[in-house]
């Protein structure tokens, strides 16, 4: 497509150059997969193109915008696993976004890897300064491509007949042919590259956006700048000083020259102001750490993971370190270590009296120390379930102290005897070790702990929820008579401010327990105490931190809603983060706000110790402040194809799903549209009353309509109501993994308001 200047900063760079003419690098699975392949960059620089010596014509290729980060060196298990055999300076691994699995290489010399390393962080870095519309471009381009079947540079009517199918739209043949038509200016019968840009403006005509240009527009051409400010204050609603915002907005996505000088904005400027961040549904200034961190550790919800080391599922599913990699790179802030003895005096971590694999404690703890604070400088909490003898548990002490060093919080912050929890700011850069612990805090001022105690070390054994439910009874008894263990102080001391507690009840809690207590519940004990006495948790999460994790027999990894958790104000929701789903979706959403640091500050109401909430009354509590949520979901944009077969379309229907405290729990649908995932228009207004709005999330669900079987999933997004800015927004749609789907879209117009 048009040269933009990225493309010349791409030509004269030696390492992009050298990736243009391809290398042979060996691709590698494990100790004993290790094959060669021809990896290329393609003329597009956007693509990676790469094929085996022997496969024919059959080839992969992958887009740089899927790769989310290069690891030099031996920087993953696989590639540690033949450390011996490939010296790092010639090794590196491709991250890609969600959940698709690494790319690891070896390069035949460590200039190649070099080359191959720095080319790619450099086009990554150039996607990343993208503007709005060069996007659009590259976007185009690509289609281009993918639809010139020929290679011809040019497409026929036959290839954009094709290409709209590909493209999700269906159009009859006359229309197609009246907008080739139009297109092609050089009347060739085919379209070259800016005729096939002018073709596919022409096929993405906004008339639901230009409705809204024209209604603001004085003279229907143009917004003056007084017609921008109007548009900001009556339908954006925004505050603050809207004169210099509409003129930031003009110098900012205002394509025209003549149009910038005349302080005024064109349609072309408008429809790229309203698809930027500024016109997303997600409150730019949220998106930045912007909550006070200075607040005691049970004020805020913590991103949690469970069985960190899980990649798929709980019964044979594959251990490994990556799975804590990439917890940590999406803000998760308190990971699980499952540890028992292994040979040779060195602990292991995997899902006990199951058949997954197993990995070192030591590595896990390395991977830990390593990307702890890449994505966020706050606290990391490692929740350990420890099932080793005395002796593993003093190697594991060692190799936390050792490995971790300063990082590792070893002593109360001020080395005098604490009164209540330090919060994030204080312990930033700091890991914190959540174990059973041989007394309580004050007795480690008074030297009262003798060399080794009795204590049950089996931090939450399964096995408890399992026993209520009447299986295996026997075999449930002999492990519970097991479970008293001893406890070695080396590990005991590493436990500070996170002491695992056995939870007996609210009363006993409110009258015997520290601050510095943590309670752990499976999903079902969580539910029937908030069931039994809302008020009661949410006053007992005021003063000191609860874990909840999924049941035991969830062998498959799914999640339940982490909603109902943090509505009873539980801080650390441990879901699967391999799984994809409503659960994870939630927690995304929620903690994509303030810097994605992996803390979200709770609500007042639930930090006062005083006030009692309680999530199942909302409407009995002395601050009760409903608003109504409307939502006129007025069309969609380039909707990603589910059937892989060429020749179905999508049946679009958007779902808008309310959670929150149970009175809050609302979903409705619009109708479908027949055939249209390119660009459907609904106008369908959907209304809903929230009666908690502090803790309301609101998803957008867009499904492909099937009367005979279930939807298909085609794109979702998820966010905290506080962080909706309201009036005309797009939303940009993420995939089942939760990485985003550019170009796809959803076009809607919100309004939130008193409830009269």
């Amino acid at each position: 497509m048009a040269s933009t200047e990225s493309g010349l900063r791409i030509r004269g760079d030696d390492n992009l150059q050298s990736m243009l003419v391809g290398t042979v690098m060996r691709k590698i699975k494990s100790r004993t997969w290790k094959k060669q392949r021809y990896f290329k960059l393609q003329d597009d620089c956007m693509t990676i193109w790469y094929k085996s010596k022997k496969a024919g014509n059959a080839h992969s290729t992958f887009s740089v915008s899927d790769v989310e980060a290069i690891r030099e060196g031996h920087q993953s298990e696989v590639l540690l696993s033949i450390a011996d055999e490939f010296p790092a300076d010639r090794c590196f691994t491709l991250v890609f976004r969600g959940r698709r699995g690494n790319l690891d290489l070896v390069a035949e010399s460590a200039e190649e890897a070099q080359s191959w390393i720095r080319g790619m962080r450099k086009l990554i870095e150039n996607l990343e300064n993208m503007g709005e519309r060069e996007r659009l471009d590259q976007w185009i381009g690509d289609w281009f491509k993918k639809a010139d079947k020929n290679n011809d540079g040019r497409m026929n009517f036959k290839e954009v007949q094709d290409l709209l199918k590909m493209m999700n739209v269906d159009m009859n043949e006359h229309h197609a042919h009246r907008l080739f038509t139009m297109a092609d200016k050089s009347q060739s019968g085919t379209l070259e590259d800016d005729e096939f840009v002018l073709f596919y403006k022409m096929l993405t005509q906004r008339e639901d956006v230009l409705r809204v240009f024209q209604e603001y527009s004085v003279d229907g051409q143009k917004l003056s700048q007084s017609d921008l400010e109007d548009f900001l204050r009556e339908e954006q609603l925004e505050g603050g000083d809207i004169q210099q915002h509409a003129k930031q907005l003009i110098e900012r996505y205002e394509p025209s020259d003549t149009a910038k000088l005349l302080n005024a904005m064109t349609f072309d400027g408008f429809l790229m102001y309203l698809g930027s961040a500024e016109g997303s549904i997600f409150n730019p200034q949220r998106r930045g750490i912007f909550q006070d961190m200075s607040q005691p550790l049970c004020h805020y919800f913590i991103s949690s993971s469970h069985n960190t080391y899980l990649m798929e599922d709980q019964l044979r599913g594959q251990s490994s370190v990556e799975g804590y990699i990439r917890a940590l790179s999406r803000g998760c802030r308190c990971v699980e270590v499952d540890c028992w003895d292994g040979a040779n005096g060195e602990p292991i971590v995997y899902h006990g009296h199951t058949f997954t694999s197993k990995i070192l404690f030591k590595d896990v703890v390395n991977a830990v120390g390593n990307y702890a604070f890449k994505v966020s400088e706050y606290p990391v909490i490692l929740s350990i379930e420890n099932h080793c003898c005395v002796e593993q548990q003093r190697v594991m002490a060692q190799h936390l102290n050792h490995i971790l060093g300063d990082k590792l919080l070893k002593s109360t912050l001020d080395g005098k005897a604490p009164i209540g929890l330090p919060s994030p700011e204080d312990l930033k850069g700091k890991i914190l070790l959540k174990a059973k612990k041989i007394g309580g805090l004050e007795e480690s001022f008074n030297g009262m702990v003798e060399d080794s105690l009795t204590g049950e070390v089996s931090d939450e054994d399964e096995v408890a929820e399992i026993d209520e439910d009447n299986l295996h009874r026997e075999s449930v008894r002999r492990r519970i008579m097991r479970s008293k263990q001893r406890l070695s102080k080396e590990l005991s001391d590493c436990v500070v401010y996170c002491k695992s507690v056995h939870f007996s009840s609210f009363k006993h809690s409110r009258i015997h327990s520290k601050f510095y207590e943590v309670a752990s519940f499976t999903e079902s004990k969580a539910r029937k105490h908030l069931r039994e006495a809302g008020a009661e948790f949410v006053h007992h999460n005021s003063r000191q931190l609860t874990r909840v994790y999924p049941s035991g027999f969830r062998t498959d990894s799914s999640n339940f809603s982490p909603q109902e958790m943090w509505n009873a104000g539980c801080q650390i929701v441990a879901l699967n983060f391999q799984t994809a789903g409503e659960g994870m979706d939630l927690n995304d959403g929620l903690f994509s706000q303030n810097g994605g640091c992996g803390y979200v500050l709770k609500p007042g109401f639930m930090k006062e110790s005083e006030k009692r909430f309680d999530p199942e009354t909302p409407h009995k509590w002395d601050f009760y402040q409903p608003v109504v949520l409307t939502i006129q979901v007025i069309s969609g944009q380039q909707l990603p194809k589910v059937n892989i077969k060429e020749d179905s379309i999508v049946d679009p229907l958007v779902r808008v799903e309310i959670h929150g405290v149970p009175m809050d729990q609302a979903k409705q649908e619009t109708r479908y549209i027949e055939n249209n995932g390119f660009n459907p228009v609904w106008y369908d207004t959907l209304r809903f009353t929230i009666h908690t709005p502090e803790l309301a999330m609101v998803r957008f669900v867009v499904e492909d309509y099937d009367k005979t079987s279930k939807n298909d999933f085609v794109g979702q997004y998820t966010l905290p109501l506080s962080c909706m800015q309201q009036g005309y927004r797009h939303i940009h749609l993420l995939s089942k993994d939760g990485t985003s789907i550019p170009p796809s879209s959803l076009f809607v117009h919100i309004r939130i308001t008193d409830l009269e």
